[in-house]
C-alpha cells in the first residue's frame, strides 16, 4: 500500500526557500533600426553611480503584478511612446554578479522599427540612437545582450523576411542589399544577393521606377501581403522564428 504524501502548504515552501523568493526579474529590450546604411540601437544612459558615463539597454524589473510578456511592452511605451511593434523573445541571462544591486535574471527581447515612420520620445537620459559597430561597453552585461540579440538577427535575416521591419513599405533592391550588408556586417555580391531574394519569393514587383535618386534608378517592390502580420496578431511577442513581419 502506498503511504500518503506529506504536504506542505506555500507559505511554509517560501519560509524554507526564502532567499530563492528574493530574486528579482527584469526585461532588456533591444531596438534595432536602420539609418544612414547602418544598423543602429536605441539606447540610454545610465543612472546608476557604478555605471556613470555609460549607456545601457532600456530595460526595468518586472512587477510583482505584472506578466514577463507584458514588461518589455510597457518599458517601450513608458521610455519611448511606442505601443505597436515587432517583439522577439531571445535568450535569459542569468550570471550571478550581472547586476551591482543584487540578483537579477533578464529575459532579453529584441524589436525591429522603421525610423522613418516612427515617432519616439527621445527625451530621458540622454536616449537615442547608437550604430552598432561603434558600441564597444555597456552598462552591465548589456554588450553581451546585444551582441546575443544581433548574432540571432543574423540568423534569421535570410531565413525569413524580419528585416523588411527596417524599410520603408517600397524599397529598391540597391535599398535591400544595403539594408542586409549593414546587418550581416560584410559587403554582398550583387548578383548572387539578388538570385538568393528572388528564389524567396517574399517580393511584388511594382513596376514603378525610382525618382529623385542620385544613382541609376532602380525599379520599387513591396513584400507580398501574404508575409505581413495581421493587425489582430501585432503584439504577439514571438519566442519562435517568425515567417512575417509587421
Amino acid at each position: 500500500m502506498i503511504k500518503d504524501l506529506k504536504l506542505k502548504t506555500a507559505e511554509i515552501e517560501k519560509i524554507s526557500h526564502l532567499e530563492y523568493f528574493n530574486i528579482a526579474i527584469s526585461v532588456d529590450c533591444v531596438i534595432f533600426s536602420y539609418k544612414d546604411k547602418a544598423l543602429h540601437v536605441l539606447l540610454i544612459k545610465s543612472d546608476l553611480e557604478e555605471y556613470s558615463g555609460l549607456y545601457s539597454l532600456l530595460g526595468d524589473l518586472v512587477r510583482p503584478d505584472e506578466d514577463l510578456d507584458s514588461a518589455p511592452y510597457r518599458v517601450l511605451k513608458q521610455r519611448t511612446g511606442m505601443d505597436d511593434v515587432y517583439l522577439e523573445q531571445v535568450h535569459t541571462f542569468g550570471s550571478i554578479d550581472r547586476h551591482v544591486s543584487g540578483r537579477v535574471i533578464t529575459t532579453a527581447y529584441y524589436s525591429l522599427i522603421d525610423i522613418k515612420h516612427q515617432k519616439l520620445k527621445l527625451d530621458q537620459n540622454e536616449l537615442h540612437w547608437h550604430p552598432v559597430k561603434e558600441i564597444k561597453k555597456l552598462a552591465f552585461d548589456h554588450k553581451i545582450i546585444l551582441d546575443t540579440c544581433l548574432q540571432r538577427l543574423r540568423e534569421q535575416v535570410m531565413e525569413f523576411p524580419i528585416a523588411f521591419n527596417l524599410l520603408p513599405p517600397k524599397f529598391s533592391l540597391r535599398e535591400l542589399q544595403e539594408l542586409y550588408e549593414a546587418i550581416l556586417g560584410v559587403k554582398l555580391d550583387r548578383r548572387n544577393f539578388r538570385k538568393k531574394i528572388a528564389l524567396k519569393g517574399w517580393l511584388q514587383d511594382l513596376n514603378v521606377m525610382e525618382n529623385d535618386v542620385p544613382h541609376r534608378p532602380g525599379k520599387l517592390y513591396i513584400l507580398k501581403p501574404a508575409f505581413k502580420k495581421r493587425k489582430a496578431a501585432k503584439r504577439s511577442i514571438q519566442r519562435n522564428r517568425s515567417l512575417v513581419i509587421e
